[in-house]
């Protein structure tokens, strides 16, 4: 059942359509339920900041009023926001109502998906048995219904982010976080991204079909979102590259993902006629700390880049490599490696076989030796640190001297001295491909 399905590549929704839109739709699915008990909300956290989610969970949480039971940002990995990050991100829903989701220890299996399953689905990429697992609040909290809020965009890990992934991977574990990623690792990145069905998203799929009676019924409420072309931004009085919502996707089922995803592909991935040499890729301080989230610099502009170029990355706001301890020691000892080598470290070295989706991101953030990839950090890291993992190092003031973001227009600029560059202002919203590598 989809509610709402409002969307276009040159659609502009305001902030009052989203409002007016979603507030309907939420009323039309309370009215379908037959409790009428809390609700819990699962936005994406700070690293979605741009994807609009916050805005719907403020408006979910002036419609609920005393319904809503728990918001419940699906951290996955990542670290848990601060209070100035939940402020910004959700300035209007009660921090008290905001809990933090432990990947570690707060979950509870549904039940596992065989084997032989997985290594179908996969194509023979992966042979083991893959855990369903939630935050135990979803199953045990009582709560009536789940509205999972997000963006639909490409992703490296299972194609086209969000749905069941908000679930899944959001509010999984461990167990099930590592296996799915290595999965999407093992299968191939190029293979995956940007596509609606893949065999990570299928194993997701199937979790749902399979063990989603466990649950309260979910509510998807999807994004699409991009930036908006210089004439757009003219003409809506907003700056160049200020970001449109495109389509808003509100429904039971998978019908709304698939109608979001469509849309994705047309407004969130760009084709090139010709192989990228020099691409320079912006990373937001608040946005992006470390290289587990600031390689996206590198997963979605991989398939663009030419044999032999150069991927510049601008992040003024990296602090470290991995979002916790433990994953960041790991990326610290065996650095961003070609897919081949990590594989066999994973079978030679037992912590990182235990830690698969680090070694899946250490894959992801290869060039596969095609083509430099220089980052050019803030004060947080070391030149040393920077060289240690795989990377060339870059000053950053000289890049910013030399590069001026503020002047840069998306996609391909000609420097006063002839040099050609492609510019990407946040790689997290989009996919870039020379057209024989898509």
């Amino acid at each position: 059942m989809t509610y709402i399905a409002k969307g276009g590549t040159a659609i502009d929704l305001s902030d009052r359509e989203i409002d007016e839109l979603f507030a309907e739709a939420l009323a039309k699915a309370l009215e379908a339920g037959t409790k009428t008990g809390p609700v819990l909300v699962l936005p994406p956290d700070i690293t979605r900041f741009h994807s609009r989610a916050g805005f719907l969970t403020d408006i979910a949480a002036r419609e609920l009023g005393e319904r809503l039971g728990a918001v419940l940002p699906a951290l996955g990995t990542h670290m848990p926001m601060t209070e100035a990050e939940l402020r910004r991100m959700f300035p209007q829903t009660p921090l008290e109502k905001i809990f933090v989701h432990d990947w570690r220890n707060d979950v509870v299996e549904l039940g596992r998906l065989p084997a032989e399953w997985v290594e179908q689905a996969s194509e023979g990429a992966a042979r083991y048995d893959w855990p369903v697992q939630v935050n135990k609040t979803l199953r045990d909290g009582g709560f009536s219904l789940i509205v999972s809020v997000g963006q639909v965009v490409p992703h490296e890990v299972v194609g086209m982010a969000n749905h069941a992934k908000n679930i899944f991977v959001g509010t999984g574990g461990k167990e099930a976080i590592d296996k799915s990623h290595f999965v999407g690792a093992s299968y191939g990145m190029e293979r995956m991204m940007g596509r609606t069905d893949t065999p990570v998203r299928a194993m997701f799929d199937e979790g749902v079909k399979r063990f989603s009676k466990a649950l309260p019924p979910i509510l998807w409420a999807l994004t699409v979102v991009s930036a908006r072309n210089d004439a757009e931004a003219s003409t809506a009085g907003k700056p160049r590259g200020s970001l449109a919502v495109r389509g808003l996707f509100v429904g039971f089922g998978r019908e709304c993902f698939e109608q979001a995803a469509a849309l994705a592909r047309e407004v969130n991935v760009d084709i090139l006629d010709e192989p990228v040499k020099k691409a320079v890729v912006y990373l937001e301080s608040d946005e992006f700390r470390t290289t587990w989230l600031g390689n996206k610099a590198i997963y979605r502009t991989r398939m663009a880049m030419a044999d032999g170029g150069e991927l510049l990355i601008l992040a003024p706001g990296l602090e470290r490599f991995g979002e916790d301890k433990g994953i960041d020691a790991l990326i610290r000892k065996h650095g961003y490696r070609p897919a081949k080598v990590i594989q066999d470290k994973v079978l030679h070295d037992a912590e990182l076989a235990d830690s698969l989706s680090a070694a899946a991101h250490l894959i992801h953030g290869s060039s596969e030796d095609r083509f430099t990839v220089r980052y050019c950090p803030g004060p947080g890291l070391s030149r040393a640190e920077i060289e240690s993992v795989g990377f060339e190092w870059g000053d950053l003031n000289a890049a910013f001297a030399r590069y001026d973001i503020n002047t840069l227009s998306y996609g391909w600029n000609t420097l006063p001295d002839g040099e050609r560059a492609f510019f990407v202002p946040n790689p997290a919203l989009g996919l870039w491909a020379e057209k024989t590598r898509w």
